[in-house]
């Protein structure tokens, strides 16, 4: 492989899509650069086309003069450079599964994602979900539970974290920032995931962002990032 990799990310504090695409070309163990666009700036839409070859969004995966705009095709193009099982399962049912919960990822859970974006700078201990939040919550359950007594965890496919706990650790992270209810299945999958070492790599970083608790002018700026406290085990 002799075209550079580039990984196109946004702030690590804020961006949940980043994250999984940090964390999928991280477990394919190939060295990449990264260049980080700053959401917040004045004229980041500009600096995100050009740093992204036209697609403006993050992440984008740039190899030599190509780019890859999407996180499930970085997702793939991360098992193609990588020995079986590092991103996907061996077992192809399990790998047709994990796939299958990614996209649901991909696609899905819009209220829990819209009502509680992701937040590595603070916790809202106060926050009431509202009843679409809620009904996310319990499909989310529904869906990834039985996966979880199937294998025995504490990843979606056992001891190995791979590209279906990927697409799910911003899940996690906002259900830790929001303080939000579920079972302890679920629960369990959450600290397991935030505890992994990549994942407390990024949010480590993520704390050392110049700004983050600066005042917010987002959707947490209505009242819950002035009551919120420092984001923490």
């Amino acid at each position: 492989m002799s075209d550079p990799l580039t990984l196109v990310l946004g702030n690590r504090t804020y961006s949940s899509w980043s994250l999984r695409g940090w964390l999928l070309m991280k477990l394919a163990g190939h060295p990449f650069e990264e260049e980080m666009i700053w959401l917040d700036d004045p004229g980041y839409k500009e600096k995100m086309q050009a740093a992204t070859l036209g697609f403006g969004t993050v992440p984008t995966l740039r190899i030599g003069e190509r780019a890859i705009g999407d996180s499930m095709a970085i997702a793939e193009y991360a098992a193609e450079i990588s020995a079986p099982g590092q991103i996907w399962p061996v077992d192809a049912q399990d790998r047709a599964e994990a796939r299958m919960l990614a996209a649901k990822m991909h696609a899905g859970f819009q209220s829990l994602r819209a009502q509680c974006p992701m937040n590595l700078s603070n916790v809202f201990d106060g926050y009431e979900p509202n009843p679409d939040v809620l009904a996310d919550l319990s499909a989310l359950e529904g869906l990834l539970c039985p996966v979880l007594e199937r294998t025995g965890g504490p990843f979606l496919y056992g001891e190995a974290f791979g590209a279906a706990d990927a697409f799910y650790a911003p899940v996690a992270a906002r259900i830790r920032t929001f303080r939000l209810p579920v079972n302890d299945s679920l629960s369990n999958y959450v600290n397991a995931v935030l505890a992994h070492p990549l994942v407390w790599e990024w949010t480590q970083a993520a704390a050392q962002e110049p700004g983050v608790a600066r005042e917010r002018t987002d959707r947490l700026a209505h009242g819950w990032f002035e009551q919120g406290t420092r984001y923490a085990d």
